[in-house]
């Protein structure tokens, strides 16, 4: 059975990400997530998604 996921223990997770990806690479991680999020919620309610030409690097 699994056992819910306290604060220390998201600490530590954390920790380890920003020690294996650096703090750079997490930022752009969560931006292409914030991305993929909003692109799907925008499909899922039908509708089309606005694409930025300018934000692609």
């Amino acid at each position: 059975m699994l056992a819910r996921v306290g604060s220390w223990e998201w600490v530590i997770v954390l920790v380890i990400a920003l020690l294996i990806f650096g703090p750079g690479r997490i930022t752009k991680l969560a931006g292409e997530l914030g991305h993929s999020i909003q692109a799907f919620q925008q499909g899922f309610r039908g509708e089309k998604p606005e694409d930025n030409e300018d934000e692609i690097a």
